[in-house]
């Protein structure tokens, strides 16, 4: 009967244990997975190409008869090859050859060749070509189709790829894999059959628009990417019904608890403000988990919502967690509410991965006891040995620095009995609409679209460094007016050392520039406790100008620092930076960020940095940068957060995402037994992130 769709690999012809495993390597385990390799690129093999035509840099299939073959030893032994059409000549070069592949080139003979077209001492030249020996009178062959190019794993050559995807697309026209996207859905966006798309993209035909493919436009690659997107979304949706049907503690009390923190506030809460705590409020009076998203740019004061939020919980007599993915960000979080809180006697319990042993037990026993009713830390919060006696609220902040697996780990040290706690995760990147759709699409959202009245825009300029003098003297009559200032490092390379260095030589330049001003240092290689006193230091006053890395980049809030200067701008993110640049601007004061940047500046940096100094708004940022560099600098994939698509493109395939919405409420509505199969087909039968 031979091999299936949903048979191992090892069913195929030439595919032995030893291959099977090397295939795994690129996610390979069934014939159907084949289907779904795309290629990373196509080479033109369909026509024969002139000599006398070539193109340097050309990679093209040519034909020729053999004039002289000869070895020549220049460093190293080499055989060329001259051959000639007619129209032009040029020369094959192989530095690794047999004795018996060198007496195959003989005057007269005719060889067909597909390689790069470089430039030779005498003319051009191929090195290490693909090439065909041809039999007296025997014309060369071309192909009916463009040659697939695959992602490559050790051991596995592309010609061999070709060949088990051919058997595969076999395997396809005896039996076509179940069209599962409704017919509907096709027909309103104009998509073509999944099996016609998958055989378009393995083996184009000689006049497919290969700059639509290139670009990642074409029809048949919108069909793929499409669906691989509507199971993730599906998924995710998955999740979000999944905790609709759990249970949770209703928290009803801690109302008078909230009204005497809001009085107590030196400030009047914005209207953003109140209407997102109304939305956490009535979410977390609800019998089931809240999974909320709360969005708001920096400086916007998500965390005092975030302490209206966990008073609730508290309130009414359970407990609240909130988790920061640095040191730095959590010290400060839990240094705030210890401000606010300690006065209606509550007693925040810190837990971090540096904190002596003695803090350490004392924070878990009063974790344990529920004596602590909030606990603040980084990811230690979910690690094995802490267990809290009836959590109802986990908070994380910065969402994207956490992969989903650890945001859900911390949700499941909460289960009490069958109830599951509360979920708020807080982000100061604003996410364009789209790809908070296809990331977050498991959270509801809520947006604090509204900064507190007083706050000034910062106004921003990018210069080039060989002003630096220019931008010293202006730190020094910030500093000398009673402004502080704050001049960043970024990482230039990844690299710790190097970033450490490049804040070093910053501070030593500063520090001899400006003999009569307070410099001070704070970078990711210190030891928490050193940075803790440099940041209090800055805080307090007692330093007035601070150089750091980017470790200062979220959270940090100190309302007198007026002044951002920023080198390498030119080398960082737009969210990056504009989260740096919300550093300032806290206070009264009109507040001022510099970017420095090497030049020549490109047009492309030269555009990025004028979306600084053109706007101040964070979502227009956001969706610029992602634009210009794509979701996992604006997400943070790096870290963690979303996963590997295998075809789908977030930056550019993120406008697909309203249809994709409406596409799996169709689903879920009319044809709810489809969704389950798509997501199988994309993301196995684990779903995305396991069981939940």
């Amino acid at each position: 009967m031979g091999a299936t769709l949903a048979s191992p690999l090892t069913e195929l012809a030439g595919v032995g244990p030893a291959l099977a495993t090397k295939l795994e390597r690129l996610g390979l385990f069934r014939v159907e997975d084949l289907l779904f390799l795309l290629p990373m690129r196509y080479e033109d093999r369909t026509q024969l190409v002139r000599l006398g035509a070539m193109q340097l840099g050309q990679r093209c299939l040519v034909t020729g008869e053999v004039q002289l073959a000869e070895t020549v030893y220049r460093g190293r032994r080499n055989l060329l090859v001259r051959i000639s059409d007619g129209t032009g000549q040029a020369t094959l070069r192989f530095f690794h050859f047999s004795k018996q592949q060198q007496a195959q080139f003989r005057p007269g003979v005719h060889v067909t060749c597909f390689g790069e077209v470089r430039k030779g001492p005498v003319g051009l030249e191929m090195v290490h070509p693909e090439y065909r020996i041809l039999r007296d009178n025997q014309d060369p062959a071309v192909n009916d189709s463009l040659t697939a190019i695959y992602p490559a794993t050790e051991g596995v050559q592309q010609g061999r790829l070709r060949r088990l995807t051919d058997q595969a697309l076999q395997c396809m026209r005896r039996s076509p894999p179940t069209e599962l996207l409704p017919a509907v859905i096709r027909q309103e966006l104009d998509l073509p059959e999944l099996a016609e798309a998958i055989e378009y993209l393995h083996r184009p035909p000689a006049d497919a628009d290969t700059a639509a493919i290139v670009a990642g436009r074409h029809p048949c690659q919108v069909r793929l990417a499409f669906e691989e997107l509507l199971a993730h979304y599906l998924s995710l949706r998955n999740l979000r019904a999944l905790a609709q049907n759990q249970r949770a503690a209703a928290l009803t009390g801690g109302d008078d608890e909230v009204r005497a923190f809001v009085s107590s506030l030196p400030f009047t809460l914005t209207g953003a403000q109140q209407r997102v705590v109304g939305e956490l409020l009535a979410d977390m009076g609800e019998p089931h988990p809240m999974m909320r998203l709360v969005q708001g740019d920096v400086g916007s004061g998500k965390t005092v919502v975030a302490a209206i939020a966990c008073l609730k919980a508290i309130g009414s007599g359970q407990q609240a967690a909130v988790m920061a993915p640095t040191e730095l960000l959590a010290e400060q979080h839990w240094r705030n509410f210890c401000d606010w809180l300690q006065p209606l006697g509550i007693q925040p319990a810190w837990l971090s991965g540096s904190q002596k042993a003695a803090e350490r037990r004392a924070s878990l026993a009063a974790i344990a006891d529920g004596s602590a009713g909030l606990a603040v830390g980084t990811h230690a919060l979910f690690q094995e040995g802490v267990q809290f006696r009836n959590l109802a609220l986990v908070v994380i902040d910065e969402q994207h620095r956490f992969g989903v697996q650890q945001r859900l780990a911390l949700r499941e040290k909460g289960i009490a009995g069958s109830d599951y706690p509360h979920q708020l995760v807080m982000t100061a990147t604003p996410i364009p609409r789209t790809l908070a759709m296809a990331a977050y699409a498991d959270l509801d959202t809520s947006i604090i679209d509204e900064l507190p009245p007083g706050r000034q825009p910062v106004q921003t300029v990018a210069l080039p460094e060989t002003r630096r003098d220019e931008v010293i003297d202006r730190v020094r009559s910030a500093c000398e007016s009673g402004q502080q200032a704050y001049w960043v490092c970024p990482l230039i390379e990844e690299s710790d050392v190097l970033d450490f260095e490049a804040a070093e030589v910053s501070y030593e330049m500063l520090s001899r520039a400006l003999p009569d001003i307070r410099v001070g240092l704070v970078h990711g290689r210190m030891r928490p406790a050193e940075k803790e006193l440099g940041m209090r230091a800055f805080k307090d006053g007692t330093i007035q100008l601070l150089v750091a890395t980017t470790v200062i980049e979220v959270g940090v809030d100190v309302p007198n620092a007026s002044l951002m200067i920023i080198e390498n701008a030119e080398r960082m993110g737009l969210s990056q930076l504009h989260q740096l640049r919300g550093r300032v601007g806290r206070g009264a004061a009109q507040s001022h960020c510099v970017l420095l940047y090497k030049p020549p500046l490109g047009q492309r940096s030269r555009s990025r940095l004028a979306v600084l100094r053109d706007t101040n708004d964070g979502f227009v940022v956001a969706q610029r940068d992602l634009e210009l560099r794509g979701p996992g600098e604006l997400l943070g994939t790096r870290q963690t957060g979303l996963p590997d698509y295998r075809i789908a493109d977030l930056g550019r395939d993120a406008h697909l995402m309203p249809q994709v919405q409406k596409a799996a409420e169709t689903i879920r509505r009319d044809a709810p037994d489809i969704g389950p199969a798509i997501v199988r087909r994309w993301l196995g039968d684990a779903g995305r992130y396991g069981k939940v």
